[in-house]
């Protein structure tokens, strides 16, 4: 049991809403999720937390990684009271709709991946993408579920290979950071240490790594919370709801970590999750 208390609809906007790509809905409302070398499956159990299981091979390491993975050692319900929602009507109106919305922590070389595949591309394009890259040239964990390759690994893999995964032109900056990555050992790992705009700026240095990739590498991958995705979704949001009318992606981005905080990029997710909930609505 992980004691998290999140209903189906938040725990689906959590593995399924945009911050990872790897988690798919199985009947009876179970989800089941890859990464790194875990597979496991989740279902919501009311207020006990989260009913999870593992192939038996695999129990071990999924009891170790889960709950980091789902950042059970922090207090989003302190984090959460910490951001000015006493001040701001809409974020106050986004963190009650979405009660116990977190961040994930995931592994930051397949972070950097999946959101390399994800430029103009949507949540299900991108879910297409990355199992397509897992399954013809990631490691098998199970039978039948591989893991996403590693960087050296893509180091191998031809561009023509690579756009036969439906990555269109992404294919190309895949290929060109896994050469640059492969060269310089421990690079990617040495982001988690750098304050935060500086390690902005290394990440940007990669083919096809720009505000938002970069912000979404930081924020998912690296737990740097001050970082402020823009999307279009967020684009609308601010335009919408805090009269941001034809700003631009940065101002946007400066304007969210002076007004949420520390905490930016949690509330960012909220008000995410909000907006585009309203859009399917």
């Amino acid at each position: 049991m992980l004691r998290e208390p999140l209903s189906p609809a938040v725990l689906a906007e959590v593995v399924d809403g945009g911050q990872t790509f790897r988690w798919n809905r199985l009947p009876d409302g179970v989800w089941q999720g890859v990464w790194a070398g875990c597979v496991a499956r989740l279902k919501p159990a009311g207020s006990d937390g989260l009913l999870w299981s593992a192939p038996q091979e695999l129990a071990g390491i999924v009891a170790d990684g889960l709950p980091a993975y789902f950042g059970t050692m922090l207090r989003f319900d302190r984090l959460v009271d910490d951001l000015p929602w006493r001040s701001d009507a809409h974020l106050a109106r986004c963190l009650k709709a979405f009660p116990g919305l977190r961040l994930l922590r995931q592994p930051l070389e397949e972070t950097l991946l999946c959101f390399l595949c994800s430029a103009t591309k949507q949540i299900v394009q991108i879910k297409q993408m990355v199992e397509l890259l897992a399954q013809r040239h990631g490691r098998e964990i199970v039978p039948g579920i591989h893991r996403l390759p590693t960087w050296a690994e893509l180091a191998t893999v031809s561009e023509e290979a690579l756009r036969s995964c439906q990555l269109g032109f992404r294919a190309r900056y895949v290929s060109q950071t896994a050469q640059i990555l492969a060269e310089k050992a421990g690079w990617l790992d040495q982001l988690e240490y750098l304050p935060y705009r500086e390690a902005k700026e290394r990440l940007r240095e990669l083919p096809g790594v720009g505000e938002k990739v970069a912000d979404c590498v930081l924020l998912f991958g690296a737990g740097r919370f001050e970082a402020f995705p823009v999307d279009v979704w967020i684009t609308k949001t601010m335009e919408l709801r805090y009269e941001l009318d034809g700003w631009a992606p940065q101002q946007i981005a400066h304007f969210g970590r002076m007004h949420f905080g520390a905490c930016a990029g949690l509330a960012q997710q909220y008000l995410f999750a909000w907006e585009r909930a309203q859009g399917r609505g």
